[in-house]
């Protein structure tokens, strides 16, 4: 069956597959957003319920963990009930876990609101990845590769903005985000479905995870840059703000939610600048500039200067894309169609453990080490991954 053929607007359908394309890129993003938003209060939280650094930090990674788990068994499952059903699913979901955020009381409220968005988010982001290339196959992979990044920018600086400037700064956001999910949901059933219903729902739950002989050296080749890139993103989407009020005196999620939203905007634009290079060139790129940026950044930190914080940041950021991008290009065109499930699972387990782990372990240190001098060793480690992909990339380059 034709793309064609699975699109067209059945009876009582209002908007054509266009009008879907775009819907899905909007939820995308919007669901990105949504997990970026509670950064800038993760600071508010640890002053009004006393929490520790890895509190903070274990309420941020069960996000990725649980949508890790989620991508493995239903990652694949709207390709046999359909897509509408699962994206309704996906943003009821999503609409409960902005009631639990805007409802905490403690921190076992935020890690049950960051698992159910977790959860939604594993749902939505494969189906709405798979609507994107069901309605438009020619950019349906540029959309998927920066819609999550600028969604993220949108909603940390969206958050930050009114944190610092409007009334209930742990309530107004999401209210806002729940009643966006409440149109999507209704305006999911308005659009055509792209995907038919075929047998094989529950063997589909079973997690597939394999890596193909021909593609196991770029793998091992792009690891470390991987590893690099969703750690530096974690640390950001947890840890970030509050490094800048302890190393700055800066006390404002304005800024602070800025320098997540610097990240991920220049991830979208070193994505935007770098997609027409071949993979190596964008790979021996994007872990160059990981290194540069992330040593600019902590040179910030020494110095308590906000302006080359920022500077980092945005480096760091055109690296955190590119590589990302990299990192797809070069292994998944080495797998069979039959192959590719199992390898794309593999790199997700891969990815989001680096960006769930890695800070939970941070959060453990910091009252050894203190915020600052934790962070020194973090990106340390971040360089020096980043700098050992570049060197591999330099090496098979020469075979």
């Amino acid at each position: 069956m034709s793309c064609a053929e699975a699109s067209n607007p059945v009876p009582g359908n209002l908007f054509s597959p266009r009008a879907m394309h775009v819907f899905a890129a909007v939820t995308l993003a919007a669901i990105l957003g949504g997990s970026s938003a509670p950064t800038p209060l993760y600071h508010l939280y640890q002053q009004s319920w006393q929490l520790a650094p890895v509190m903070l930090t274990v309420i941020f990674s069960v996000y990725a963990l649980v949508l890790l788990a989620t991508l493995l068994t239903l990652g694949s499952l709207s390709d046999y009930v359909g897509r509408r059903p699962i994206l309704f699913a996906g943003l009821v979901l999503s609409v409960l876990s902005m009631a639990l955020f805007a409802l905490a009381s403690s921190a076992e409220w935020l890690i049950a609101a960051r698992a159910v968005q977790g959860l939604a988010a594993g749902i939505l982001s494969s189906t709405l990845g798979a609507t994107l290339l069901d309605t438009n196959p020619r950019t349906g992979p540029l959309v998927n590769s920066t819609t999550p990044l600028l969604g993220m920018s949108v909603g940390a600086l969206g958050s930050s903005a009114l944190v610092t400037y409007a009334p209930r700064p742990t309530e107004l956001i999401y209210e806002v985000l729940l009643a966006l999910f409440v149109i999507l949901a209704v305006l999911v059933w308005r659009m055509p479905e792209t995907a038919l219903r075929k047998p094989g729902a529950l063997a589909s739950l079973r997690p597939q995870i394999s890596v193909p002989r021909q593609a196991r050296a770029a793998l091992l080749c792009i690891s470390p840059s991987n590893i690099a890139n969703w750690s530096l993103g974690g640390f950001y989407l947890s840890l970030m703000p509050s490094l800048l009020r302890v190393a700055t005196g800066l006390d404002s999620p304005f800024v602070g939610g800025g320098l997540v939203a610097l990240l991920t905007l220049s991830g979208a634009t070193g994505i935007l600048i770098a997609r027409h290079w071949q993979p190596n060139r964008i790979l021996l790129a994007g872990t160059s500039t990981v290194a540069v940026g992330v040593a600019i950044t902590l040179a910030g930190v020494e110095r308590q200067e906000v302006a080359l914080m920022l500077f980092g940041t945005f480096v760091a950021g055109l690296g955190f894309g590119t590589s990302f991008y990299a990192a797809t290009r070069t292994i998944m065109p080495l797998a069979l169609p039959n192959e590719r499930a199992g390898l794309l699972a593999a790199f997700f387990l891969q990815s989001y453990l680096a960006f769930s782990l890695p800070v939970i372990i941070l959060g453990w240190l910091i009252p050894v080490l203190g915020l600052v001098a934790a962070t020194q060793i973090y990106g340390s480690i971040v360089i020096a991954l980043a700098l050992m992909s570049l060197v591999a990339t330099l090496l098979m380059g020469r075979r």
